[in-house]
């Protein structure tokens, strides 16, 4: 599959099959823990289509679906946004966040990298930050701002079904979808035109 390259769109906009019937996953979607899951992100995109924000849409996707408890997997260097984000779900949900240096683990341990060589750096734990979610017994996990890598780890060792409210990207403000926007970042880092 190059959906990527398509310019037709024409499995949204006419129906158009072009697995030859492989991936319908029809089954899949009738077990009742993804119908409730697909049927409350397809009900917000409905009603709410370009009315509602990330967080908005968290907030209604998880009382749709009846989440009770939410948990929050934040860098450290997101401690603000978590804080206010906590805030906010609070105001619905009963929530937990957990930041990314939780243990305090010393890099030197597993061998990793420092940034500033000369100084105690603790690891990201994302795997430790799953498994304190997963012992509060979320009902969904929400990223905000986890390494590339680290969002892998705590994905793969969650529980609970995750979610992404934001993703690092330290040069654009954290929105990495500016270097696709930017002809810059097209043509001289990317060699597209």
């Amino acid at each position: 599959m190059q959906c990527a390259k398509c310019e037709q769109r024409d499995c949204y906009l006419k129906g158009k099959e072009c697995t030859n019937g492989k991936y319908g996953m029809e089954q899949e979607y009738l077990k009742e823990e993804n119908a409730i899951l697909h049927k409350a992100s397809s009900r917000v995109e409905a009603e709410h289509y370009m009315q509602m924000t990330r967080l908005e849409e968290i907030i209604e996707f998880s009382k749709l679906v009846g989440f009770q408890r939410l948990g929050i997997a934040f860098c450290i260097g997101f401690g603000r946004e978590a804080n206010l984000l906590q805030q906010v779900l609070e105001k619905h949900f009963k929530v937990y966040s957990v930041c990314c240096k939780c243990t305090g683990t010393s890099k030197e341990k597993y061998g990793l990298k420092h940034i500033i060589p000369e100084r105690y750096e603790a690891m990201c734990n994302p795997i430790g930050q799953a498994e304190i979610l997963n012992n509060k017994a979320t009902d969904l996990n929400i990223i905000l701002g986890l390494c590339i890598g680290h969002d892998i780890l705590f994905t793969k060792y969650c529980n609970a079904p995750v979610t992404t409210f934001a993703v690092k990207d330290r040069v654009l403000a954290h929105n990495p979808l500016g270097a696709l926007y930017s002809s810059y970042y097209l043509n001289k880092k990317f060699g597209l035109k």
